[in-house]
């Protein structure tokens, strides 16, 4: 990529502030030189590594790269022999213990993020070292005693030397007939032996070595004669034990460089991973979207450029005629595009994109007026892309993987090369022009400005004329009227303005592709006082057709602004239809399956009763059978009595049996015929709701039914007279009642975790049932528990399907905004 052009538009600023969000010294390495690619199969990559690394962040918290280190130099280091110190092996130590926890839980995630899996998968730690560090250095940096069993033996050999001279030392300086000469009775060291402050006044008085006098020379720092031996032997202890350190870190040292290869792709893929999280909390900074990446269509061969011809200048362009021009396929769509290093509160963003129409995009308007900052945002956030980075826009952003973006934007030019405004610019555009091709994006600031009017202008066209025959993606910024014309005339390029307020005298700094700004010069003379009578004759001198383009331009803004507003009138109509529609639906649904539910119930009722009354039958048919009528006259009069006792109780029980037929299944109703027109006030059969209803208006060809609490339009023929003003002869249904509205938000701020949850699946329960598509969930933002509990409950929750953020006019991170699933 272009050097010059990551410098005008300010790429390094971005690398700087995205090393501010790595871990370690490896990561921001890294950072700082990230360059975009023009390999769209690494780009998409890299977004998608972006990507995978912002949904960590928010779904897995305990998955990040910290506290880890740069372990090139200790590898260096050590493969060179050097020792290294303790507090380096603990470096080692913690870093691989960190990017082993890495390994394994990407290994455990590797099917929900697997470019990011794929980075840690790369780690492969070596046990021993860890093992081996561990054994022998605690977390503070200090040799165990069991790293060695010399080194345990010295140090109990040392403590007991230690402890003697001490013993020894105590006795002398409380002796009475010493202490006398001390300035005062304590033990100190000096030139690491210990010593008594002997008065200066009494030296020879307790025989000894003097190690050191104070400043004043007051007091001398003896060692008596009587502890030199026991002095010499704890001496000789430390330096044994010193040995014993740098043996014993000599040996780990070994262990380092001898698996230097693994911990070099240790470190490599952490700094690869730092550098995707950094990607990642950038993003979230900028409240940035991943942009979808585009490839070209076929290649050019006007020129017979092949593959990066960098270093060779294409033939003098002859003018291809315009049915010859074919649109590069090349794809700009930012939509709500903010500059990603000014302040996101004043930014003004802009839409800026291309279609099948037009490559070329021509954008005048007022000085300061936005012109360079939509220059400037279309470039950054297309490297930002090609970067792997998130860019500031509205969702459904796409770019195209361009091998080259140039930029002559601003003077930079060198006095030492006393270069004019225009030969600076001039040098660059030949630059540019001796690489730009069809898969270039080239961004020209004030183009053809600081000469002659008429011979800028004509050199402006002829450069943009140029570009459109080499079909390269280009974007320019100029105040010539007469490159207007050229736009509006010409077939791929289009005009394009930024918008100026002449109420205010200030510039909007939005952008307007399709119309060529205006200059507003008579307005806005006219808004600071200027003479009536100057401004006047200042517009006789301009030709008159200068001015009838002028008012054609106003008259066209006008009427374009009253067309976006009726369309915008137009999508809301259409989005509170739908939105009346499907709650109508919804509504529906619900009436039917409650008319279901009543009549399943009512029949299993039925059938229930009437099994118990058939059970009933056949228990009294079995005792009567077996009824023995005693003796009473005759044994015909005992059978004739006892067959008219069975005639009757089968009499009876027919009859039971008849009155617990089942419930038959539900049936349009024989229809009430009742010849007429509907009129207000009527009770109608509506057969496809399986209810009534009543008539509330009557239309030419619709009448308004209103059934239980909501209203529905039908056609006449849908529906059948019942009754006139009179309550419905049939109710095959019950009315249902609608459901509650839940309301799309619910606050949960100020609650305990245990009561939110509670409220909170009661809410999803009653949204679900209202048939809310979206609800949003307010817990504030504060130390962040009732944020991590309601989105933890969420995200396992059957009715939710997907959960994100709010965005920052929805309430920021203190807002969770959820999806329901469709019914």
């Amino acid at each position: 990529m272009d050097p010059r052009t990551l410098r005008v538009l300010e790429f390094d600023k971005i690398r700087d502030r995205l090393a501010h969000f790595t871990s370690f010294s490896l990561g921001a390495e890294r950072a700082r030189a990230l360059l975009p690619t023009d390999d769209i199969r690494l780009a998409q990559e890299w977004q998608a590594e972006t990507g995978e690394a912002r949904r960590l962040l928010e779904e897995k918290s305990d998955i990040y790269v910290g506290g880890v280190h740069d372990l090139r130099p200790q590898v260096e280091q050590a493969l060179r022999g050097s020792v290294l110190l303790p507090a380096d092996l603990i470096d080692v130590r913690y870093t691989l213990q960190r990017a082993r926890s890495l390994q394994r839980a990407m290994s455990r995630l590797a099917e929900q993020f697997p470019h990011v899996a794929d980075i840690a998968l790369r780690i492969a730690v070596p046990q021993a070292v860890i093992d081996e560090i561990g054994r022998c250095i605690d977390e503070r940096g200090e040799l165990l005693d069991s790293a060695s069993d010399a080194l345990g033996r010295i140090r109990r050999e040392l403590r007991t030397a230690h402890s003697r001279l001490l013993e020894q030392l105590r006795r002398l300086v409380n002796t009475p007939t010493n202490a006398q000469y001390l300035q005062e009775p304590i033990v100190t060291q000096r030139q690491g032996r210990y010593v008594i402050p002997l008065r200066a006044e009494c030296k020879g008085r307790i025989p000894g070595l003097v190690h050191d006098q104070s400043g004043s020379g007051a007091t001398l720092f003896i060692e008596p004669l009587a502890v030199v031996d026991l002095n010499n032997q704890w001496r000789e202890a430390q330096l044994a034990e010193e040995e014993e350190i740098r043996r014993i870190l000599a040996g780990l040292t070994e262990v380092v460089a001898t698996h230097a290869d693994a911990i070099r792709i240790i470190v490599e893929a952490l700094g690869d991973l730092d550098l995707i999280f950094a990607k990642a909390r950038y993003a979230n900074e900028l409240r940035a979207v991943e942009p979808e990446l585009h490839d070209f269509g076929p290649r050019i061969s006007d020129f017979g450029l092949k593959g990066k011809h960098r270093n060779a200048s294409p033939p003098p362009t002859i003018h291809t005629p315009q049915s010859a021009i074919e649109h590069p396929r090349s794809v700009i769509r930012l939509l709500q595009a903010r500059h990603p290093l000014l302040d996101p509160l004043t930014v003004v963003p802009v839409d800026i994109y291309l279609d099948d129409d037009y490559f070329i995009v021509l954008i005048t308007g007022p000085n300061t007026g936005g012109k360079t900052v939509s220059l400037k945002t279309t470039g950054l956030l297309t490297l930002m892309a090609q970067a792997g980075l998130a860019i500031p826009t509205a969702e459904g952003a796409a770019v195209s993987v361009f091998e080259q973006v140039f930029a002559d934007i601003g003077d930079e030019q060198s006095i030492e090369q006393s270069l004019s405004t225009f030969s600076s610019h001039m040098t660059h555009i030949v630059e540019i022009l001796a690489q730009a091709d069809d898969r270039s994006l080239v961004l020209l600031d004030e183009l053809g400005a600081g000469t002659d009017p008429e011979e800028g202008a004509a050199l402006a066209q002829a450069l943009l004329n140029t570009l459109l025959d080499r079909r390269v993606t280009t974007l320019a910024t100029t105040h010539y009227s007469e490159l207007k014309v050229f736009a509006h005339s010409t077939p791929f390029v289009a005009n394009a303005s930024v918008e100026f307020d002449i109420e205010t005298l200030s510039p909007t700094y939005k952008l307007t592709i399709g119309l060529p700004g205006q200059s507003n010069a008579f307005a806005i003379a006219r808004r600071l006082g200027l003479a009536s009578a100057i401004v006047t004759q200042a517009e006789a001198l301009v030709s008159p057709q200068s001015l009838e383009a002028a008012a054609m331009l106003a008259e066209i803004k006008r009427a374009r602004e009253a067309a976006l507003s009726a369309e915008a009138e137009t999508k809301a109509a259409q989005r509170r239809t739908e939105a009346l529609n499907a709650d109508l639906r919804y509504r529906l649904a619900r009436i039917e399956e409650a008319r279901r539910e009543v009549l399943s119930g009512a029949r299993a009722e039925a059938d229930a009763e009437l099994a118990a009354i058939r059970q009933e039958i056949a228990q009294v048919q079995e005792r009567l059978a077996g009824v023995e009528i005693p003796a009473a006259g005759s044994p015909g009069a005992a059978s004739s009595l006892h067959r008219a006792w069975l005639a009757e109780a089968e009499a009876v029980l027919a009859r039971r049996a008849q009155q617990a037929q089942p419930l038959p299944s539900p049936a349009t109703p024989v229809p009430v015929v009742i010849d007429g027109p509907l009129e207000v006030g009527d009770h109608v059969w509506v057969p496809s709701l399986q209810t009534t209803g009543e008539v509330v208006d009557v239309g030419t060809r619709d009448v308004e039914i209103k059934v239980g609490s909501f209203r529905l339009k039908l056609a006449p023929h849908r529906v059948e007279l019942r009754e006139r003003g009179a309550a419905p002869a049939v109710q095959a249904s019950p009315s249902v009642p609608k459901p509650a509205d839940p309301g799309m938000e619910l606050d949960l701020r100020g609650m305990i975790v245990d009561d939110m949850l509670v409220e909170l699946d009661r809410y999803l329960d009653t949204a679900y049932l209202a048939g809310l598509p979206w609800v949003r969930i307010i817990h504030g933002k504060g130390t962040g528990a009732l944020r991590q509990a309601a989105r933890d409950e969420l995200r396992g929750h059957p009715l939710i399907s997907e959960f994100r953020p709010g965005e920052a006019n929805e309430g920021g991170e203190g807002v969770t905004v959820a999806k329901l699933v469709q019914r």
